[in-house]
């Protein structure tokens, strides 16, 4: 089986969750026999192929990129007719406009899978200039791809363009890592960058510093939270959240900036729980309370209505609370604190609940049985 997954950024340009997102579907796939590339665009794509362990990856020219939309030009076209042809399912990863192009240009005749990440939440004129394309395209798909429950429940735009036979919901998933021996003085020298007494306890917000995390929401409650929280990661908004932290006198909140992935380890290993404070649907899974998950950690997040508060089942592995309230967010955070055993009983329900559901044994068979179905249906109609 030939998958081709089809996004606007890859790695090795900066990472992100959907970048995550793809690299999980492909390796979890691969050991189920999936031979996987992955078409994109990248301002500086040299190498224009790059080789990873999930697959080959082919890069084209980005020529633009209007409200985070890049565009490619006809090289990209060429580019993507080849590989469909090559392929058995092409997969794309909704949202971006540019792979709807893609798709009416080069005039894709192979089975279509979409995985659906997030409905356009923000870049509203998008939307409405976008819209005509979209709903074709959705309409075109072979299966369209939710990635819980709960999206697939209250996306609009999946209730007006994807029939529910069409419908599928796979949760987002990655593989384990929690055991991977690690450097042995990781911790230790993590400790002492961020200046953490050995075995304080903690909170972490980890991922993009971006509008949507509601971090400010976290920032705000800090000041009642009795542990100090780190924030790690770095992006548009980190300038805001220090002076906002400044402002509350919010001393006990560390921004620890980009991290490694041993120190990403370390910091999943050592916190209390994850926080993930995010108060818009463009948060529409939420992969790193699934890290959480895997390292049976407790976690806090807010119900906007997308899958974060499906991954994060409340009262079972943390506490789900509303969105752009402090006080709430930060009783949450305390009952953790006080509790040790309540921590301990929702962090092994955490570790339960992603073995069951996020683990990669679970998205590999999950996808790889998705792609022999649309394979033998599009046979079929043949």
């Amino acid at each position: 089986m030939r998958v081709v997954h089809v996004y606007r950024t890859y790695f090795p340009d900066p990472p992100g969750g959907l970048q995550e997102a793809i690299r999980q579907i492909a390796l979890s796939t691969r050991e189920r026999g999936v031979d996987a590339r992955i078409l994109t665009l990248s301002p500086n794509p040299t190498p224009t192929v790059v080789d990873y362990p999930e697959g080959q990856v082919i890069r084209e020219k980005s020529w633009a990129a209007p409200a985070s939309c890049d565009l490619g030009g006809p090289g990209s076209v060429s580019r993507y007719r080849e590989m469909a042809g090559w392929a058995d399912v092409v997969h794309f990863h909704f949202p971006w406009p540019f792979a709807d192009v893609l798709h009416l240009l080069g005039r894709t005749k192979k089975p279509t899978v979409m995985t659906y990440h997030s409905d356009i939440v923000r870049q509203k004129l998008l939307g409405a200039v976008y819209g005509p394309l979209m709903r074709r395209t959705l309409r075109s798909m072979s299966a369209v791809v939710a990635t819980s429950p709960a999206y697939a429940r209250t996306s609009e735009t999946l209730a007006a363009c994807v029939s529910k036979e069409r419908l599928k919901t796979i949760p987002l998933g990655i593989i384990d890592y929690r055991d991977v021996p690690q450097p042995a003085d990781a911790q230790r020298n993590l400790e002492a960058r961020l200046g953490l007494a050995d075995g304080e306890p903690y909170f972490l917000a980890l991922g993009v510093l971006r509008y949507y995390k509601g971090l400010h929401t976290l920032v705000e409650a800090a000041r009642q939270v009795k542990a100090k929280i780190v924030i790690a990661g770095s992006g548009p908004e980190r300038e805001r959240l220090a002076a906002l932290a400044q402002q509350h006198g919010a001393t006990n909140v560390v921004f620890a900036g980009q991290v490694t992935h041993e120190e990403k380890v370390a910091l999943l290993k050592g916190c209390r729980a994850m926080v993930l404070p995010s108060h818009l649907r463009s948060e529409a899974f939420g992969m790193v309370l699934v890290e959480a998950a895997m390292f049976g950690k407790p976690m806090v997040c807010c119900e906007v209505g997308s899958g974060t508060s499906f991954v994060n089942e409340d009262g079972v592995t943390g506490w789900v609370v509303a969105k752009e309230q402090a006080p709430d967010l930060a009783r949450a955070m305390n009952a953790l604190l006080a509790d040790d055993a309540l921590a301990a009983a929702m962090g092994r329900a955490a570790r339960t609940r992603y073995e069951r559901l996020f683990s990669g044994e679970a998205l590999g068979k999950a996808y790889s049985a998705l792609y022999q179905d649309v394979t033998q249906s599009h046979q079929g109609k043949g």
